[in-house]
């Protein structure tokens, strides 16, 4: 019982020693020393900075699904490839029509509210100034809630004008300037679908970053829903909201089966729908998002590799050069399993040391990333996990490169080393 106490203790006592001997080498040899733990040091930066950066863009990009709607499904007409409507008419019975929605959210308890979207292209005129192919949208009073775009100027749509189909519309900031109006352009008139239409509100930018359009103003124009679809052929989808994202699957099968229903589509026959669920989109972002963080990591890490070699050659010089004091303690009886292991834990307390380095040089790599102008890299980190696994990767490269030297020492022989010069 005594002895597997003991002889822990011993090992202990032995990793200690190593690890205090292989920083005096380290501090009486500087300049050789940080030659020789260079790759690592670039191979830790590297990858870390490398990781940063793809961490950042990810919790951008996540944060933008979030501002967006992560309990949004939106639903597209669609053609499909086989069955009896794949070659019927766009408009006649693809196109999304009022009637199909009718009693949506009776037989749908998941989703809790709903928007009809028209989409159409239309020149506007105001006076002399003319705005060529602006997106015109025909809306329902719930787009403002669910979109989070509010009317900061004038007034939303009323039921009269949904009713009646008015001439009337909401403009965005952008296409206010763009028209060299004033900065409160209610109750004026602008040409759209070649017809006098009275603004009676603008509304807010889109919420979110760029890469959903948000942030930054469009040239576009509002108009009721029932005005739009009078007026033009318009290509209708609908956006959703689940209650929460936690049922917005059970939102989309409820959906599913309601417009199978309301649209005729008979058992058996494709949809002639399509739905996309943003929850979805998060997930299979989420997923490509850590499939390509690994492989740009793992690339980058072959560079570790390259400065193996050079944590390898100064293990050589070092046996070379303690070749004497190998033989002396092999002489008084230091068995080959002790010297193996106190000259891989130098060659992987060196490596360690390069990789906090390493650590070091990329954190101000990952600083000077979030000042560079349109990389969108202010949310750039570095991961905890990431910076144990590059500590942890680099004491395996001082390991795996040092065993042969370790090797070497263990195997010497202590007559033919105590007669090295």
């Amino acid at each position: 019982m005594k002895n597997l106490l003991i002889l822990p203790a011993r090992w202990l006592r032995l990793v200690r020693t190593s690890v205090s001997m292989s920083l005096g080498q380290i501090w009486a040899n500087k300049l050789r020393s940080l030659l020789a733990t260079l790759g690592i040091v670039i191979g830790i930066a590297s990858v870390v900075a490398v990781i940063a950066a793809l961490s950042g863009l990810k919790t951008r990009v996540l944060a933008d699904f979030e501002a967006f709607g992560a309990s949004k499904v939106f639903v597209y007409p669609r053609w499909p490839r086989t069955g009896p409507d794949r070659n019927v008419s766009f408009w006649d019975r693809i196109n999304f029509r009022p009637h199909h929605t009718e009693g949506l959210l009776d037989a749908c308890p998941s989703v809790a509210d709903f928007c009809r979207i028209g989409r159409s292209r239309s020149d506007i005129h105001a006076g002399a100034v003319r705005l060529e192919e602006v997106n015109t949208y025909g809306i329902d009073f719930s787009w403002h809630d669910i979109n989070q775009r509010y009317v900061h100027t004038g007034r939303t749509f009323s039921v009269v004008d949904e009713l009646n189909a008015r001439p009337v519309c909401l403009i965005t900031e952008r296409t206010r300037d763009d028209l060299e109006l004033p900065e409160n352009p209610i109750g004026l008139a602008i040409d759209v679908f070649s017809e006098q239409f009275t603004i009676v509100g603008v509304v807010m930018p889109a919420p979110g970053g760029p890469n959903f359009g948000g942030g930054e103003d469009q040239q576009e124009v509002y108009v009721p829903y029932s005005t739009l679809i009078r007026r033009r052929q318009a290509n209708t989808y609908l956006s959703t909201v689940a209650h929460t994202p936690d049922v917005a699957e059970e939102a989309s099968a409820e959906m599913r089966a309601f417009f199978r229903k309301s649209r005729g589509i008979r058992p058996g026959d494709p949809d002639t729908f399509r739905m996309q669920v943003l929850s979805q989109a998060i997930a299979q972002f989420q997923s490509l998002a850590a499939g390509v963080t690994a492989v740009a990591g793992g690339i980058v890490s072959i560079s570790l590799l390259v400065g193996g070699v050079g944590i390898m050659n100064i293990m050589l010089v070092s046996v070379s050069e303690r070749t004497r004091e190998i033989g002396l303690r092999k002489a008084v009886g230091a068995k080959p399993a002790a010297l193996l292991l106190q000259f891989l834990i130098e060659s992987a307390t060196l490596c360690t040391v390069g990789g906090l380095i390493g650590l070091g040089v990329g954190r101000v790599l990952v600083e000077c990333m979030k000042h560079i102008p349109a990389a969108q890299l202010e949310q750039a980190f570095i991961p905890a996990w990431a910076a144990a696994l590059s500590l942890a990767f680099s004491s395996g490269v001082g390991i795996a490169f040092g065993f042969f030297p370790a090797l070497k020492a263990a195997r010497l022989d202590p007559i033919e080393a105590l007669r090295h010069e």
